[in-house]
């Protein structure tokens, strides 16, 4: 039999698993214990190792309104290195530059709390933040 015949095959095979009540619980679902896919758990798992800063729904209508883009080169990348060096100096609410964009993180929570573009950054005022990171 070819390898290519026995995955075909393998697909086919259904597996029960005991549960008898409700609706067959699938091997993806028994490893994680809930309704997720591997998929979604795995990348889960990786944001999770990875630390990165999370957005509040807040920064999150801001970056779209103000057409801020975080793919764009390594910005992601440089905003979550300025949030690690503020947290190293033991910081909690700091105001991290990268390029022409300012981000209000909150230190203690990984969380950016708004966005600002560099336009809109003239004759502001920046207030509740205990440092600054230009990275």
């Amino acid at each position: 039999m070819l390898i290519s015949e026995y995955l075909a095959l393998r697909n086919q095979i259904s597996v029960t698993t005991g549960n008898t009540i409700g609706a067959p619980v699938t091997s993806s679902q028994e490893a994680n214990g809930s309704g997720e896919s591997f998929a979604q758990a795995l990348q889960q798992k990786i944001e999770e190792k990875q630390g990165g800063v999370e957005f509040t729904k807040h920064a999150m209508q801001r970056l779209s309104e103000r057409s801020i883009d975080l793919t764009e080169g390594d910005t992601l990348e440089r905003l979550n290195k300025g949030v690690e060096i503020a947290a190293d100096k033991g910081s909690v609410e700091t105001l991290v530059l990268v390029d022409r964009n300012a981000f209000v993180v909150s230190v203690k929570n990984n969380k950016v709390i708004t966005t600002i573009p560099q336009e809109e950054m003239i004759g502001n005022i920046f207030t509740n933040i205990d440092s600054t990171v230009i990275v």
